[in-house]
């Protein structure tokens, strides 16, 4: 067991170096786009150098989220420091939105008034972008079993792509003197740029509103957790992210009159299904006896709802049905 969590542990630290070195790789990156981009007078460049920064944001939230996995939860942080690196994510995606609007301004103001361009600089800092990129690339692509880490390779896969954009821009200007061709790239690189942004901030605004995870259904997962064996009914369902694809969820279950003894194989079915099904790893279930339901707070969800009105219908119904019998005795 030990050797299994040393061997663990070791996993952990190399995947950690392999996103350390690329988030500093992809400062060379954004340093060398910015320099080439002021001395190539391309905004296309630059423009790059805004999309790298993008890998820098997610190369630097998966470096962050792989060390604090390691730091222990507190007495006062139960949950860790996870969330940590959301607001940081969503402070980045605010930045990122402000620099897709000045590289808009600065495209609208080239178009009016072009500027001559060096392309023999795009070419070099564009070389030396997909070069690095591909490094750090391939390096995270290894780490197959860390998702922080596939995620990563994913963003900087994509930002080779926008670099060999600006190589043809450079050679397009180089061949025909056509200018706009680097405005024009800017507008798309701005765009994508944009995209990714708001993709993140939509995600990280979903986590700290505590929202329901996207990939979980949350109807089907009740449904689920209603067809284990003994389980009488389910209400007051809470699932949320503590971290991206970290989840927690939190129930009431109603069960037939058993003894103490006799929930637990209860609870450790439920558990499991949740974990291997959905990938919650953190439950908190609550045991209620058949008879026994525990009152509604304002704040709870949509089955602590809807479980109250289906409650209320049922005791509607039976209270005319305890009419109905009462008039037809009066009246035999």
């Amino acid at each position: 067991m030990s050797s299994e969590h040393a061997g663990h542990d070791h996993t952990h630290g190399m995947v950690r170096q392999t996103l350390r070195l690329a988030f500093f790789l992809s400062l060379i990156i954004v340093a060398a786009e910015v320099g080439g981009g002021l001395l190539a007078h391309s905004l296309a460049l630059l423009s790059d150098a805004g999309h790298a920064l993008t890998d820098i944001f997610a190369l630097g939230l998966a470096w962050f989220a792989t060390a604090q996995a390691e730091r222990p939860a507190n007495a006062r942080k139960t949950f860790g420091y996870h969330r940590v690196g959301i607001l940081a994510a969503l402070i980045n995606a605010i930045t990122l939105i402000l620099v897709t609007i000045w590289i808009l301004y600065e495209a609208v103001q080239r178009f009016h008034h072009p500027e001559p361009i060096e392309p023999v600089f795009m070419f070099v800092s564009a070389g030396v972008g997909i070069a690095v990129n591909l490094f750090i690339g391939f390096g995270l692509n290894k780490e197959q079993q860390n998702l922080n880490a596939r995620a990563a390779a994913l963003h900087v896969f994509g930002d080779v792509g926008a670099s060999v954009g600006v190589i043809i821009a450079g050679l397009v200007i180089l061949l025909t003197g056509w200018t706009p061709m680097d405005p024009i790239l800017s507008v798309g690189i701005a765009v994508l740029i944009a995209l990714g942004a708001w993709r993140i901030v939509r995600e990280t605004t979903d986590i700290l509103l505590e929202a329901t995870p996207k990939d979980v259904n949350l109807p089907a997962l009740v449904a689920d957790m209603n067809r284990v064996p003994e389980v009488a009914a389910v209400h007051d369902v809470h699932v949320w992210s503590i971290t991206s694809g970290m989840y927690a969820l939190s129930a009431h279950v109603q069960t037939a009159n058993l003894p103490l003894n006799e929930c637990a194989p209860i609870l450790l079915q439920l558990e499991s299904m949740l974990h291997e099904k959905y990938r919650i790893g953190h439950s908190t279930l609550q045991l209620e006896c058949d008879g026994h339901l525990g009152r509604c707070s304002e704040i709870d969800g949509l089955y602590c709802q809807l479980q109250g009105t289906h409650d209320h219908e049922h005791a509607q119904d039976e209270k005319t049905h305890t009419s109905t019998r009462e008039r037809i005795t009066e009246h035999e």
